[in-house]
């Protein structure tokens, strides 16, 4: 019990430590979510070591894209939320679409500054083939501009998770495995941003970024005023490690990326050797170190792999392929109902791909009801009649994605999710 207690504390102190050499703590955040509970370390672990057993898929027929390598494009539906406690802080639509313009072009390598990468690096610089978009409708299907407006109380916010809860002056999380949640404020302590690692709890799952390094208009300042904190700290919500792997000389755990003493800060030039990585030198012009802005510009061809890997079927990001957040036919505003009485029903296994179990538990009086299976906008695809506390149901013929269960007994739907194949290439 004393080693434990000595380890966290250890832990803790070291993060205290690092946030104040540091503009992006998702490393401190990683090992404070790592260390609350042993079964989230395990979560954790499971999720950021996926990658390594994951299969490279074949390249799909068709015209590959000139810079990705015959990949298929993969879309991400992004809902950004916006909290600000006074005016200042309430940035615009033109600064928040700026950033959906520079994520885009920076991980299809777009941007004009591609014409910076060292010529050492240049033949491994990758269009990672991802893109993002806003969200047009919301977790329920009504529409939206994918953009949630709200002042809080709070002057300003840590790595604590505060600004993803509305309970603390925050924002509620949407579905994760819908949308990428980004959540924009005044961070303290000079942070920038932090990205919770694969395999944390869904209602933390996404990206926090200050609201003066955010987008390359309105309030963005320098040196962090060309969107790339966001590209960063989107790297390592995918899974990629800050290129010196966080220690000094350590593994960032992708081949094509030199060993690194440590950050590198400001905007150097010329080659800077260390860890033998000589003739090339530090990468310190990748996204994943944390050089200025003006410094970063390009993702490896390992990376793009490691990230894109998080798409794999199992992976931790697999259930965004089959989203219809930024793509769906939004609802009518329904007319007022009777309320919904809430209703405590289980599926296992949940993601599943053959035969499903609904568990009504202590819900008895559903019995006799109908239960059915809906798609994300709203389709029956089976039905069945509810005869017992437990009932089995098919879904082999169902297509892979995200479906919703519901009893005609005005029960909360449950999210259903299928899927087994691996993603294409």
């Amino acid at each position: 019990m004393k080693s434990v207690l000595l380890v966290t504390c250890l832990t803790v102190l070291s993060i205290r430590v690092s946030i104040a050499q540091s503009t992006c703590v998702s490393q401190e955040y990683r090992l404070q979510e790592m260390t609350r509970n042993y079964s989230m370390r395990q979560q954790i672990e499971r999720a950021e070591n996926f990658w390594k057993n994951a299969s490279i898929p074949e390249i799909v027929s068709g015209t590959p894209s000139k810079n990705g390598d015959g990949l298929t494009l993969i879309k991400i539906p992004v809902v950004i939320h916006i909290l600000y406690n006074n005016a200042d802080q309430n940035i615009s639509d033109a600064q928040v679409l700026s950033q959906i313009e520079i994520l885009n072009k920076e991980f299809r390598r777009l941007h004009a500054d591609t014409a910076y990468i060292p010529h050492a690096f240049r033949n491994i610089a990758a269009d990672c083939m991802i893109e993002f978009a806003l969200a047009n409708v919301t977790p329920k299907g009504y529409a939206t501009t994918g953009i949630v407006r709200k002042q809080t109380n709070s002057i300003g916010f840590g790595f604590d998770d505060k600004i993803k809860f509305s309970s603390s002056g925050g924002d509620d999380a949407w579905d994760s495995d819908r949308y990428l949640n980004i959540w924009v404020g005044r961070l303290y302590a000079g942070i920038q941003g932090y990205a919770s690692p694969l395999g944390c709890a869904k209602e933390k799952d996404g990206v926090v970024i200050s609201y003066t390094a955010f987008g390359n208009t309105g309030k963005a300042q320098a040196p962090y005023n060309k969107g790339r904190v966001a590209v960063h700290e989107i790297g390592h919500w995918l899974g990629l490690r800050h290129i010196w792997g966080d220690q000094y000389c350590g593994n960032d755990e992708v081949g094509d990326t030199p060993p690194q003493g440590s950050a590198t800060r400001g905007c150097p030039a010329g080659i800077i050797v260390s860890c033998n990585n000589a003739p090339t030198g530090n990468m310190y012009n990748n996204y994943m170190d944390l050089t200025d802005d003006n410094c970063m510009n390009m993702f490896t061809i390992g990376q793009r792999e490691k990230m894109r890997a998080a798409f794999n079927a199992g992976g931790p990001r697999r259930a965004l392929l089959f989203s219809n957040g930024a793509t769906g036919i939004p609802l009518p505003e329904p007319p007022p109902q009777e309320p919904i009485v809430e209703r405590k029903l289980s599926v296992f296994p949940n993601p599943g791909s053959g035969k499903i179990t609904v568990d009504l538990g202590n819900e008895k009086e559903l019995i006799g009801s109908m239960i059915t299976i809906f798609n994300q906008v709203g389709q029956m695809q089976l039905q069945a009649r509810i005869t017992g506390s437990r009932i089995s149901i098919d879904i082999s013929n169902l297509k892979e994605g995200i479906y919703f269960i519901k009893t005609d007994k005005k029960t909360n739907p449950i999210k259903l999710v299928k899927g087994n194949n691996p993603i294409p290439r």
